[in-house]
């Protein structure tokens, strides 16, 4: 086994509150700057930059997982990774049929670019994409697990947009594997609250919507070899 550093929840200028310099080539190039073996592009409700960040980690050797960050009915943030892209743009259609379509106002949401592996526009999504989806969070690991892919609970120690600050608990019934937190210090506390997490796989993220959060290498995953399946896999144990 060895050890390889992660952060599976990034941001780029594709969801609504990214930072404009989230670029697919910024971000991968921070990513190798910072140590990281493995990252996940995970924007809001979408899939829709992952190819552009998974072609710039084959060409400067970081490995880039294609992800969402899904909204709940519940205004539930779910991470949802999956092996290969073609399988998270068939889940990124799925959610863009069952959420909400309201137009985004750029002037206070940001702009919602897509890019190529160039950093080239070639594309902007018109409908806000922070809104919730018909997709409730008893039903999330299910329908990631249709698409080959895995969910868990994000930022679970946060005080909104979490499993814990809008139900109070993380249900077994939902049958996710893994939590994320935000703050891995409160690992104890929440656990003596919340025993259900002695028995999921934990790991800690930056979220970063701006290159400045994005983390330092610090955290990591033991695999046998590092593979988009292989991290899936653990997460999924």
């Amino acid at each position: 086994m060895q050890k390889y550093y992660y952060d599976l929840h990034l941001h780029s200028c594709l969801s609504p509150c990214g930072d404009m310099d989230m670029t697919p080539n910024n971000i991968v190039n921070m990513a190798k700057l910072l140590g990281l073996d493995v990252i996940a592009l995970t924007d809001h409700n979408t899939c829709l930059n992952c190819e552009a960040a998974m072609k710039v980690g084959e060409e400067v050797g970081v490995l880039v997982i294609p992800g969402m960050e899904l909204t709940t009915s519940e205004d539930i943030h779910a991470a949802c990774l999956f092996p290969t892209l073609d399988k998270a743009l068939a889940f990124s259609r799925c959610v863009d049929e069952n959420r909400i379509h309201i137009r985004n106002k750029a002037q206070i949401y940001g702009r919602q670019v897509i890019m190529d592996e160039n950093d080239e526009e070639v594309g902007e999504i018109e409908d806000l994409l922070l809104p919730a989806s018909f997709i409730g969070i008893s039903y999330a690991y299910q329908t990631a697990k249709r698409f080959g892919g895995i969910c868990y609970p994000a930022h679970i120690d946060r005080d909104s947009l979490s499993i814990l600050s809008v139900l109070g608990e993380i249900d077994p019934a939902c049958g996710f594997k893994t939590a994320e937190l935000a703050d891995i210090s409160r690992l104890n506390e929440l656990k003596s609250q919340h025993p259900i997490l002695d028995q999921m796989n934990i790991i800690t993220c930056s979220d970063a919507h701006y290159l400045e959060n994005m983390r330092d290498a610090a955290n990591t995953l033991e695999l046998a070899k590092l593979t988009r399946e292989a991290v899936i896999e653990y997460l999924d144990s």
